[in-house]
């Protein structure tokens, strides 16, 4: 081999050093390259469920005081609702006298009275004998024997009537049931 010959093979071999070390830098680079859009990544997803999270955590703050407001007067209706019993008993008795001025006195006062409660949130649940037993919205009581086989199972008398506020039963109907 000549001059030549040696000079062109140290040029080569030159040559693939530097491209080896310029693959080695290209290396570093795309391994530097991947590892911030790894972190980007990953701080993205990060990112993503915190505000998944701060929605739901607006969405739930939101329901719960919508429901506070609903049920915030609870406790003034249960506290009311033996005085709508009294008044349904008194409207019983009323009835079977012969005063009728007293009897639509007293129906114009309980009419008021459980308008404005309705206002507020206030409902009956209406339940009556001959209604299908629903241990998820009644209460029995008691069971006695049907008086015919049409009533087994089902509500002989209310004894109590229930009430919601809003969505929410604030007393269950209080019933008697055939068996």
């Amino acid at each position: 081999m000549g001059k030549k010959d040696k000079n062109i093979e140290n040029l080569v071999e030159e040559e693939v050093v530097m491209e080896e070390g310029q693959v080695s830098e290209n290396d570093t680079e795309l391994e530097l390259l991947e590892a911030a859009q790894n972190d980007l990544q990953i701080e993205k997803d990060r990112y993503l469920r915190l505000f998944a999270e701060f929605e739901n955590y607006k969405k739930r703050t939101g329901r719960e005081r919508i429901e506070l407001f609903k049920t915030a007067s609870q406790d003034v209706m249960v506290s009311l609702l033996p005085v709508l019993d009294d008044f349904d008993r008194a409207m019983k008795e009323i009835e079977k006298s012969d005063d009728k001025n007293l009897l639509i006195g007293v129906e114009l006062i309980n009419n008021k009275l459980v308008e404005a409660l309705r206002i507020k949130g206030l409902e009956s649940i209406d339940t009556k004998q001959g209604d299908v037993f629903d241990a998820e919205i009644l209460e029995a009581v008691t069971q006695i024997p049907a008086p015919n086989d049409d009533l087994k199972g089902k509500v002989i008398d209310v004894l109590e009537k229930g009430y919601t506020l809003g969505e929410k039963v604030i007393r269950f109907p209080k019933v008697v049931i055939g068996q």
